[in-house]
């Protein structure tokens, strides 16, 4: 069971993380189109149903803030990822992330990850150096005390993004059926380059109802997480993007996450806004 619920924390690593799969590389790929308005806005919160086949398993609400009193920080991304029903009965997964962007090149200026998941209790922050081009971690295990704290720094492109921040990255990017999208994304380790196929467009069902969608595939297993398996993500065939739904096909089952609302700063569906 404890393999099981490990999924519901790659899935939430896939939201505001494992989506860690889609940012596009450096260069003309690692930049914000400025000539347009960003398709998301602070004040949204989309919130995701998390099922392991046909059982319910947890929830992801993904927040975006604007920027606070500091701001070169830019805008703020949290996460939080909590089991549900049985699962959290027998491995509780309670995690926690902050993301945080440039709102203007959407590069990620740093990411701290919280996460209690059983017995595992660890902090986690990585800072990216952009002078010094250099990828910073700090990791501290807070079952552990006792234990000295990790450190340790690998170099970047000039502009990265984190696990959280790249879901946003994607969804200021054209995404055109045939056309894959070169990725680098950084967790604090070694800069990981994968290609997210654009596959085809589909009609599906969500909490939020039904819409068309393009599918696309990131080709992260076995580059970014050292297993087997696929990941499939359905954004919203429209100009918000909207990540509709995540599904990881695995070797012990399937994980979809479905997006089960969308709010914005006032309370109202986000195509209501100007």
């Amino acid at each position: 069971m404890a393999r099981r619920n490990v999924m519901l924390r790659i899935f939430a690593c896939s939201l505001g993380g494992c989506l860690t799969l889609l940012v596009v590389t450096s260069g003309v790929g690692g930049r914000a189109q400025k000539s347009a308005p960003l398709p998301f806005s602070p004040g949204e919160t989309l919130t995701y149903n998390v099922n392991w086949s046909v059982f319910p398993a947890g929830q992801v609400v993904v927040t975006l803030v604007g920027p606070g009193k500091n701001l070169a920080e830019g805008y703020e991304v949290k996460i939080t990822a909590q089991s549900k029903g049985f699962v959290s009965v027998v491995y509780k997964v309670k995690d926690e992330f902050h993301s945080f962007f440039d709102p203007q090149t959407l590069c990620s200026h740093r990411i701290i990850k919280q996460v209690n998941e059983g017995r595992r209790h660890k902090e986690t922050e990585i800072r990216f150096d952009y002078a010094r081009r250099l990828a910073l971690l700090d990791e501290r295990d807070l079952s552990r005390p006792q234990s000295p704290a990790k450190h340790d720094e690998n170099s970047i492109p000039a502009c990265v993004e984190d696990v959280v921040s790249a879901f946003y990255f994607v969804r200021n990017r054209p995404i055109e059926i045939g056309q894959p999208i070169k990725l680098a994304i950084n967790d604090g380790s070694k800069t990981t380059e994968v290609v997210v196929e654009v596959q085809e467009r589909e009609q599906i069902q969500t909490g939020i109802g039904s819409r068309d969608a393009i599918r696309v595939e990131p080709k992260v297993f076995g580059e970014l997480f050292k297993r087997k398996g696929r990941m499939l993500i359905w954004f919203s065939d429209d100009p918000q993007h909207l990540p509709l739904q995540i599904k990881m096909v695995l070797s012990v089952g399937t994980i979809t996450g479905n997006l089960a609302s969308v709010t914005s700063q006032g309370g109202g569906d986000p195509e209501s806004q100007p």
